[in-house]
């Protein structure tokens, strides 16, 4: 089968990027391509079409290949849930929590799953175009490891190795990455790729020389840095602020220690009439006009930081005051009367009180609920898409005021009796144009515009393929493909 690896030498350094780039580049040619990420470790996620919980990264991915997303594309998911410990997701299913010593030997179990999903796509597709993790390059982690190197030896594939510029000492990352390897590892690596340059090629040149020279690899291309760009980020959130129009709605989202599926705020962060701002700990609370509680991996723990660092005291004045309030998943439940959690799903066996702003309460059950689904949002009766990811079963009396009825009959979420407090299990659902634009009139924004998010990520994804056709080494990467240069069989 035909397997070519990204790999990068610092997180963020462009994988999930290039990935994205070439599995639409690859589409375009007429090639059967399917990303496929071994092993990633992030707290936002995306429902499969086969009903399992995937990378978020992954799904966009498959959206550049033209797929729906499947569980195989990335067979393992880990999903921290302190800084020592995550939950363990196998083919899309939460199979148990293990603390990093506990995993690092479970890695050769992991494995097996790892090279399952990679065989079932390989016979499916044509070529298999892989993220790697983090650094190929990290010492510690290098034992049974499969999310680079370890993958690549196993399947026996090429690599490109990834370093961003912009952050500088880009030729250090690429050189000292590739000390760091072992020869077989080294031999492995078939070329580099510098990401997000700015300025004149000219003055790079003598460095790209001295590279090759240097290691004997070739430089398959040079990637310019791209303003007005966004693609969801995998796990770290994006604070990165643009320019506004000056009828602006103000938005504030609490930086949660273990904040999942962050990038529900994306479409807001590029809406010209939102001023969206994250607030991380020991920051103020600024005035907003909309206050959102965002979803958490560890509902307790970060509820308990949110009154820590003055959340529910800001909120009850930001309400006072005529504000809005939406809850999304854990920021759901948060809203309510109690939180149990009885089996120990997300922390220490227990149960608190939520900010009892609505008369229900919720528990942590086994089954984790994951859902694709669609309804209508009971603001202006529009519709909306969306998805649920969430371990809690909610109850009680203020449920009756749904915010959303699903077509399969169910409802969810709840709206208050004054219709200042929203809350939703929901991810997504600021991605549909015209429910987007009912819950901004909702917060206080009268002549809000309707912004089609999933058009703005197709529109970038586009700009990538033409980054890698116009400065990448397309007859190299083709080779490396397996692919031959007239054909693309």
């Amino acid at each position: 089968m035909n397997t070519l690896m990204v790999q990068g030498t610092t997180s963020d350094a462009g994988k999930s990027t290039l990935v994205t780039a070439l599995c639409r580049w690859l589409t375009r040619q007429g090639v059967s391509v399917v990303p496929f990420k071994p092993q990633n470790m992030a707290l936002n996620s995306a429902v499969t079409a086969d009903g399992g919980e995937i990378g978020r990264a992954q799904a966009v991915q498959a959206q550049a290949a033209g797929l729906a997303p499947h569980t195989d594309m990335n067979p393992i998911l880990l999903k921290p849930n302190s800084d020592t410990g995550a939950q363990v997701i196998i083919h899309g299913r939460a199979v148990t929590n293990m603390d990093a010593v506990a995993y690092h030997d479970f890695k050769r179990v992991a494995m097996e799953a790892v090279l399952q999903s990679h065989g079932r796509l390989g016979e499916a597709y044509e070529v298999v175009v892989v993220e790697g993790a983090g650094s190929p390059a990290e010492i510690n982690l290098r034992a049974n490891d499969i999310a680079n190197m370890g993958f690549a030896e196993a399947v026996d594939c090429p690599v490109i190795l990834i370093a961003d510029i912009d952050k500088g000492g880009v030729f250090a990352h690429l050189v000292g990455t590739l000390e760091l390897l072992s020869p077989s590892e080294q031999a492995r690596v078939k070329g580099f790729v510098i990401n997000r340059f700015r300025g004149d090629i000219a003055l790079l040149q003598p460095g790209l020389d001295w590279l090759e020279q240097r290691t004997g690899k070739p430089v398959l291309g040079v990637l310019p840095y791209l303003m007005d760009f966004h693609l969801e980020a995998e796990d770290a959130v994006d604070v990165r602020q643009s320019s506004k129009v000056k009828e602006t709605l103000k938005v504030v989202v609490p930086v949660l220690p273990r904040i999942s599926n962050h990038t529900d705020f994306d479409p807001l962060r590029l809406h010209p009439q939102v001023d969206l701002h994250f607030v991380g700990a020991g920051q103020p609370v600024p005035p907003a006009d909309l206050i959102i509680l965002p979803g958490s991996k560890s509902v307790r723990a970060d509820l308990a930081w949110l009154r820590a660092n003055g959340w529910e005291q800001a909120i009850t004045r930001h309400l006072r005051y005529g504000g809005k309030l939406l809850g999304i998943c854990g920021g759901l439940q948060m809203l309510g009367k109690r939180i149990a959690d009885p089996l120990a799903l997300e922390g220490p066996q227990g149960e608190c009180d939520g900010f009892g702003l609505l008369a229900f309460s919720t528990t942590l059950a086994a089954s984790k609920q994951l859902r694709n689904v669609r309804g209508r949002l009971a603001l202006g009766e529009v519709e909306i898409n969306g998805y649920e990811i969430h371990a809690g079963v909610s109850t009680g009396p203020a449920l009756e005021r749904a915010a959303v009825m699903l077509d399969d009959g169910r409802r969810d979420g709840v709206i208050s009796q004054d219709g200042q407090v929203l809350g939703t299990y929901l991810h997504g659902l600021f991605e549909t144009p015209c429910a987007s634009m009912e819950l901004l009139r909702w917060a206080g924004l009268e002549n809000a515009q309707q912004v089609d998010y999933r058009a703005l990520r197709e529109r970038d994804i586009e700009r990538l393929a033409d980054l890698v056709e116009a400065h990448l080494d397309t007859v190299q990467l083709r080779a490396l493909c397996g692919l031959t240069p007239e054909t693309g069989k």
